[in-house]
């Protein structure tokens, strides 16, 4: 498998992964790099090799996966800043705490979401602690400033939704989606199928949370938050556990205080082999550089759009610049999904098949060869 080529391309990044030719489907999982499986082996013999020194050595995973992610939102890792970052075992904690740390008031919510983005909501409605109130998305399917504007009343307290709709892979303006919202009220973003495959102002959001298990190739069970002064200021800490309170070492039978910083969101202590396959795939992107990762994929998207289109599909996906990200939807007009999702099975092309449309994602390591077979394959479908 080979690096994607062009100008300033990303040399030996390829090479870190061993998916085969014809998976387009990080959307859902991205399998994790050579890099993810040594760290998350090497830690797990550590463990079973274990002395009075290698718990202790092994938390020390933690801090680095914390370091390496608030670099990657643009944040300074060697200052206060770190404070703003803890990692998470997924993202849907992330949103509980959210969801269940506002106390009042109405929260705007894509209705057409990630169930995992509207369950929190409705969970803490039936809680009588905030009320969920459906944004409905403009006739392209997308949440523009416009949208969320028009919605905005006295009562709203937070605004929540995706980076990247994991349905088209339109790309939300989260700046202008703030400038909307004003500096009061909370701008809560999930950000798990952006972070990894495009550049967005991520420090826009209030809270965003996100899990590694997709575009960051991290594996499952691996995430992280960050929480702004604001957030930190609003969002109640309901769910921190005994790891999220000052002393937490200090076992006097008393309660302690919730942390001043990200880590009031921790509930307990997280799997620290986890963490340091996290702190790895984090590092790649990093040394490979989330522009040229973000302009590879684009690359690979046009010819899937293109492949798409010589085929007579439909595209439902925005093509223009600004609002794609690696997603690439579409429906071949009278031909049931199940029956493309067949033919892209048969020659060897992995994707999300639902019953309404076929989804193609895209990333870095994506070879010419994929782009081929799904090619043969949707060519397979119009032959008599």
């Amino acid at each position: 498998m080979s690096a994607l080529p062009g100008p300033g391309g990303l040399s030996g990044y390829a090479e870190h992964f061993i998916e085969p030719d014809g998976y387009l489907d990080y959307g859902r999982f991205g399998p994790p790099s050579a890099d993810v499986v040594e760290a998350t082996t090497g830690l797990m013999t550590q463990s079973s090799h274990c002395t009075a020194r290698t718990v202790d050595e092994l938390m020390g995973q933690e801090l680095r996966a914390r370091q390496a992610a608030a670099r990657l939102l643009g944040l300074n890792a060697a200052s206060s800043e770190l404070s703003r970052v803890a990692l998470l075992p997924n993202a849907s904690t992330g949103l509980f705490h959210a969801a269940l740390g506002l106390p009042r008031g109405d929260v705007l919510v894509p209705g057409h979401e990630f169930p995992a983005n509207l369950y929190p909501w409705r969970r803490a409605a039936a809680l009588g602690r905030v009320q969920p109130v459906p944004l409905t998305p403009d006739r392209h399917g997308r949440i523009t400033p416009d949208l969320v504007r028009s919605a905005l009343t006295r009562e709203t307290a937070a605004v929540a939704l995706s980076a990247v709709d994991y349905r088209t892979g339109f790309r939300a303006d989260l700046a202008g989606i703030r400038e909307v919202i004003g500096p009061d009220r909370l701008l809560i973003v999930d950000a798990i199928q952006a972070l990894g495959a495009t550049e967005l102002p991520w420090t826009a959001a209030d809270l965003l949370v996100t899990g590694g298990q997709k575009w960051l190739r991290a594996g499952w069970a691996t995430g992280f938050l960050y929480a702004s002064p604001l957030a930190l200021e609003r969002l109640e800490p309901v769910l921190t556990g005994w790891t999220g309170v000052t002393d937490p070492g200090l076992f006097d039978g008393r309660e302690h205080p919730p942390a001043e910083d990200a880590r009031r969101f921790s509930v307990t202590n997280l799997s620290p082999v986890a963490a340091g396959g996290l702190a790895r795939a984090l590092e790649l992107v990093e040394r490979a550089g989330i522009r040229r990762i973000a302009a590879h994929i684009l690359q690979r998207t046009d010819e899937l759009v293109d492949t798409v289109r010589s085929a007579g599909g439909r595209v439902l996906s925005p093509t223009a610049e600004h609002e794609r990200a690696g997603i690439v939807a579409f429906v071949l007009p009278k031909t049931d999904p199940a029956l493309v999702g067949r033919a892209l099975e048969t020659h060897g092309v992995t994707a999300t098949v639902r019953p309404d449309q076929i989804r193609l994602c895209a990333h870095a390591s994506t070879t010419l060869a994929t782009v081929d077979l799904l090619h043969a394959a949707l060519r397979s479908l119009q032959r008599p």
